[in-house]
């Protein structure tokens, strides 16, 4: 049967018309199913697009604080290289914790899981609850799912303990055509954006944020030299702009030259490149981790001539006992993730002895979400986008994120039928320029990865 509201969602229509159009009953997205739980046990080839399945899901019931988004666009995280290998564990767990306290959440316990933690869309229908929102709205997702009835959601609500992240730990992500999300999740769209690129910026953007800008993070200050991993990556392209942003030095690791052509268009001042200073050295011993981050260490000294401040890893495994070596007297090591292994190793007389901390971040709270927003708003960041694919391609997006072939972030686009819609601000878009709109785009044709063999996302 035709899907009425999304037609009237893709022509503009007005909110009267978008009520007066039915719910479809089904849906189509991009999902797990409970039964592949388990098919890549033994094997050291977890291909995604062997668990990845593209086809209509059933529509679930909207509870009184959520909002049902018409999906325009989403963009691929690793949580979802995660979720689609069922590590480090399955997230069919996860989904069944989440719903033992019934009512609403046990919609989330189902054999199949929506995927998908960013997304860019159309409101089209509200819970009795929802205040601030409206059917018509044009809005981006934040992946943080928060009990705002939880007295540890009021002081920083990254300490509620009941916190989750939308499309990896519950059900109804954004790899779809309609995603539901608590009104909690919601910020407006900057208008100067096209769909896909609003996709792009709230994960990786709101969590860079948090640890870098954010009073929970390392608090970067004019002058402060920042080492980034993963400089060319979604998260390493937003800390790039935001320590150029706040007066510091972006110092910048990538793992070739092509790679360091794309950071220094983001305004990296320094790029190192870790093939050249041997960094991948795979599970080195301690003795050859010091080595390493001595080779480091001397090359950013030889570039700015202090060592870093700051240590932005979200790499884990392969970079963290570098980045406690690396970092000065009383500097900061701040991680979000371990994307290479979350089993870290260092050497603790290099942390205790120089007075040096640790901070864990996860993702964001509201305000920082927010906050980050308004940068778009004030053209202050640009949406590191480099490639975008149709819904139909998502398992080969899922795939090119898995072996590092990407750079920046990778969009979907969800009901948008082709890239470059949505923007309702063209002055605003006009004046900031395509040029730094689209600082990736244009060059990643230089990246000569190897190419991901194209397979038939499973039905």
């Amino acid at each position: 049967m035709t899907d009425r509201l999304a037609a009237a969602v893709l022509d503009g229509a007005p909110a009267e018309v978008l009520l007066s159009q039915e719910v479809p009953a089904h849906y189509p997205a991009a999902h797990l199913r409970r039964e592949d739980v388990g098919i890549f046990e033994g094997e050291t080839d977890k291909d995604p697009r062997r668990s990845i399945h593209l086809g209509d899901v059933p529509m679930p019931e909207l509870a009184p604080d959520e909002a049902l988004v018409a999906v325009m666009a989403s963009s691929i995280n690793f949580n979802t290289v995660w979720s689609s290998i069922f590590e480090p564990v399955s997230t069919f767990d996860m989904l069944d914790r989440y719903a033992r306290p019934g009512g609403f959440a046990a919609r989330h316990r189902r054999d199949y899981q929506v995927i998908g933690s960013d997304a860019s869309g159309v409101v089209v229908r509200t819970g009795a609850g929802v205040r601030n929102w409206k059917v018509g709205d044009h809005v981006t997702v934040s992946p943080v799912v928060v009990d705002d009835q939880n007295a540890g959601a009021h002081d920083d609500a990254m300490l509620d303990p009941a916190m989750t992240a939308w499309g990896y730990e519950t059900n109804f992500g954004g790899l779809a055509h309609y995603c539901v999300v608590r009104a909690s999740q919601l910020l407006p769209k900057p208008a100067h954006l096209t769909w896909e690129e609003a996709a792009c910026i709230n994960l990786c953007g709101g969590t860079a944020y948090r640890m870098l800008v954010g009073e929970h993070g390392a608090r970067i200050k004019q002058g402060d030299i920042v080492l980034i991993w993963g400089a060319a990556g979604g998260l390493g392209a937003f800390a790039t702009q935001l320590v150029r942003n706040a007066g510091a030095i972006p110092v910048g690791v990538v793992s070739s030259e092509e790679k360091a052509r794309l950071v220094r268009a983001l305004g990296c001042e320094v790029v190192v490149n870790r093939a050249e200073l041997e960094l991948d050295s795979g599970d080195r011993g301690p003795e050859a981790t010091i080595a390493a981050a001595k080779r480091l260490g001397r090359a950013i000294r030889s570039a700015v001539g202090e060592d870093p401040h700051v240590a932005f890893d979200y790499t884990g495994r392969d970079t963290f006992g570098m980045s406690v070596i690396v970092v000065r007297r009383g500097g900061t090591v701040i991680t979000c993730g371990s994307s290479s292994g979350y089993r870290h190793e260092y050497d603790n007389r290099y942390l205790w002895m120089n007075l040096k901390r640790v901070i864990g971040s996860h993702a964001m709270n509201l305000k920082e979400a927010a906050e980050m927003i308004r940068l778009f708003d004030l053209g202050k960041l640009a949406p590191p986008l480099s490639a975008v694919h149709p819904l139909d391609d998502v398992a080969d997006a899922v795939r090119s994120v898995q072996k590092n072939v990407h750079v920046g972030k990778v969009g979907v686009l969800g009901l948008a039928p082709h890239a470059g819609l949505g923007v309702t601000d063209q002055e605003k878009r006009d004046r900031l320029g395509e040029e730094f709109l689209s600082p990736l785009r244009p060059l990643t044709a230089l990246i000569s990865a190897p190419s991901i063999e194209r397979v038939a996302v499973h039905q």
